[in-house]
């Protein structure tokens, strides 16, 4: 039987090393993570999160590496866990080690896992999924540099279509495309974190140049249709695919049911 784990936390604004934590946890067993409602982060940072508790539910639910998403209680001990979660092992990071969560492990026989800056570091290659074959093979493109809940909803909607594989920009196309100062993160980074989530089939860094900069990886896996969004809809990417074969097809750009939408500009703030 697999060990069950635990991450706690407000998980405000999800980035690639957050869910590079989840990562590690997950290779010990189960992750569940018990996620502080709204209340618990103003209690804490005296002011609201930047993304409600079901916006965060969303988004940690759609991480590969994530089996449970329970929310705690406003008034639980952010040092004690529930006493209706069988846990076997605490996981935390080096940077929020506690001497009172240590205390309460040790008391409740629960091992409390500290992951170091060492034991986190770099951003591996996310793991490829299983194609469902006979299945058609999507492609996505983009930047996805602050990747957020609107990102999320997209990939999700794309894989109904079939296996998705999500090309990522590189960093010298991004720049060359939207200016200095972009990408925000590193295309290994933005590779991660689009990988982790569990619609996608692959992700991958782009190699060619320009707005059709995957065009090498799209010959290589030779997809049957190629998703954007109504802001991808340009470059050159409709008649490349018909030139191709390949079908085209926009989507909306609409959030999850009850989210709010999210813009990476807005979120940049630039």
């Amino acid at each position: 039987m697999s060990q069950k784990i635990i991450l706690s936390g407000g998980f405000d604004d999800i980035r690639a090393a957050d869910m590079r934590l989840m990562l590690e946890a997950s290779r010990l067993g189960d992750l569940t993570v018990l996620l502080w409602p709204d209340e618990t982060i103003r209690r804490i940072t005296g002011k609201a999160p930047k993304f409600p508790l079901v916006e965060r539910q969303y988004f940690l639910n759609a991480i590969r590496y994530v089996k449970h998403v329970v929310v705690a209680d406003a008034a639980q001990d952010l040092n004690r866990l529930p006493d209706t979660l069988t846990v076997d092992v605490w996981a935390d990071r080096e940077s929020e080690k506690n001497s009172i969560r240590e205390i309460f492990c040790r008391e409740h026989k629960v091992a409390y896992r500290v992951f170091t800056a060492n034991d986190l570091k770099n951003f591996p290659v996310s793991p490829k999924s299983p194609p469902a074959s006979p299945n058609k093979r999507i492609i996505v493109t983009g930047s996805f540099d602050w990747f957020h809940s609107g990102h999320v909803r997209f990939l999700e909607e794309a894989s109904t279509h079939g296996d998705l594989y999500v090309v990522v920009g590189h960093d010298a196309n991004i720049r060359l495309l939207k200016g200095e100062g972009h990408p925000l993160l590193p295309e290994g980074e933005r590779c991660f974190a689009v990988g982790s989530i569990k619609f996608v089939t692959q992700a991958l860094v782009s190699s060619g140049d320009g707005w059709l900069d995957a065009d090498p990886e799209i010959k290589k896996l030779q997809p049957d249709i190629y998703v954007v969004n109504e802001d991808g809809d340009k470059g050159g990417k409709r008649e490349y695919c018909q030139k191709l074969g390949i079908e085209y097809l926009v989507l909306k750009r609409e959030p999850a049911p009850g989210l709010p939408k999210r813009s990476s500009t807005d979120l940049r703030g630039f």
